[in-house]
């Protein structure tokens, strides 16, 4: 059975509650967390919508994206992210995801997630791959993703009318190899 709280050096990460929906909205409703996203920040009722289904998936797998703490205030999310069940196109895999209060970026902590959602993906899950999404004019997350030993291997066309969307992956092999060299 997976854990579903696990903590990082500086942060917890756990299954995310009804109870987190008014961090969610914050978080995605922000303009600021949404400026690379072509459809915007998110309505509360699509929050709502989200986080009913991150909770679903943590029932039907037992894993999913976390809601994000640090360590010395719990009760504090400044973050969603982690591992889903994804289809990229027709491709089925698993998304490596994370959305932070602005207040939090620069300071580590979507690597800090992220090394714990691949431990779990390839320590845990036996996961052939991860693969992350993201715009491709947006910067901080590509390099976040290339930090993590990730590699651009594709485009997806998700949004009409707009350059595709890029798809980073990391294969377990590489994975295994970056943490042992």
């Amino acid at each position: 059975m997976l854990s579903s709280t696990t903590r990082t050096t500086r942060l917890l990460l756990r299954p995310p509650t009804l109870a987190d929906l008014p961090q969610a909205c914050a978080i995605h409703g922000d303009p600021q967390t949404h400026r690379f996203n072509p459809c915007g920040p998110d309505s509360a009722e699509a929050t709502s919508d989200r986080l009913h289904s991150w909770i679903a998936h943590w029932q039907q797998y037992g894993f999913g994206y976390w809601a994000i703490a640090r360590l010395d205030a719990p009760q504090q999310i400044i973050g969603f992210g982690g591992l889903m069940r994804a289809h990229f196109g027709q491709e089925a895999g698993l998304n490596l995801y994370f959305r932070f209060t602005p207040e939090a970026w620069g300071q580590g902590f979507a690597n800090e997630m992220a090394q714990a959602a691949l431990q779990l993906a390839f320590g845990e899950l036996l996961a052939p791959r991860v693969t992350g999404l993201v715009r491709p004019d947006n910067l901080p997350s590509r390099r976040a993703l290339e930090r993590l030993g990730m590699t651009l291997d594709g485009e997806l066309e998700d949004f009409p009318g707009q350059p595709p969307s890029l798809l980073y992956r990391l294969n377990a092999q590489d994975h295994r190899m970056t943490r042992s060299g």
